[in-house]
């Protein structure tokens, strides 16, 4: 077994990817091999590990610049647009950012945890299920869909200034498949609309 098969058996991510913390002190008996030398060796970001996961380490619970422990947090999004259709790719990159109105856009997945088998399998995709967001207001959705992979509490997007948090669903979620649907990053023209309907 390698390193990366033994830490995934200890760490035991779910389907979504994400583990809890694992203490470098667990790393004895079995999983003895997987204690860190310099620096984080089997697990860095050119690792087997870090390509498919995104991998978290804390350094804070000691002293010194050791890691004290580390989590996997979601799967690794660099693998994912290979699994867009091509046709799907044409008829997005044709768009408009949904957000920012420039042209050029990057094919978003609307669901961010990209946990719908559905939308994973190409024969089986709709244009529906993506939409164009420029390289700017995707990296921030990358960052707020981590956020909220790790934390299971949806974005609130009164913190960009709407009247509202969510169009559908409350703010924690299990990672069911459609705990996405309904917040602002989902899908902004909808969320807009259902400010639309408020009023």
């Amino acid at each position: 077994m390698t390193k990366t098969e033994l830490f995934i058996k200890l760490a035991q991510p779910n389907k979504q990817g994400v583990s809890r913390w694992v203490n470098v002190d667990e790393f004895v008996g079995e999983y003895a091999c997987l204690t860190f030398g310099n620096g984080a060796s089997w697990a860095r970001k050119e690792s087997t590990l870090a390509k498919k996961y995104i991998v978290e380490f804390d350094k804070s619970i000691t002293k010194g610049n050791g890691i004290d422990r580390i989590r996997l947090a979601g799967f690794n999004d660099g693998d994912y647009s290979q699994h867009i259709r091509s046709d799907i790719k044409r008829a997005i990159k044709a768009q408009r950012c949904v957000v920012l109105g420039t042209s050029d856009p990057e094919v978003d997945h609307k669901n961010g945890m990209k946990n719908e088998d559905r939308v994973m399998r190409n024969e089986d995709q709709r244009l529906e299920d993506f939409q164009p967001l420029s390289k700017a207001a995707n990296d921030a959705k990358r960052q707020y869909c981590k956020d909220c992979k790790r934390t299971q509490i949806r974005f609130d997007a009164k913190r960009l200034g709407y009247p509202m948090s969510y169009y559908a669903g409350q703010a924690h979620h299990n990672f069911e498949e459609n705990a996405c649907v309904g917040c602002y990053w989902y899908d902004p023209i909808e969320f807009k609309r259902h400010l639309q309907e408020k009023k």
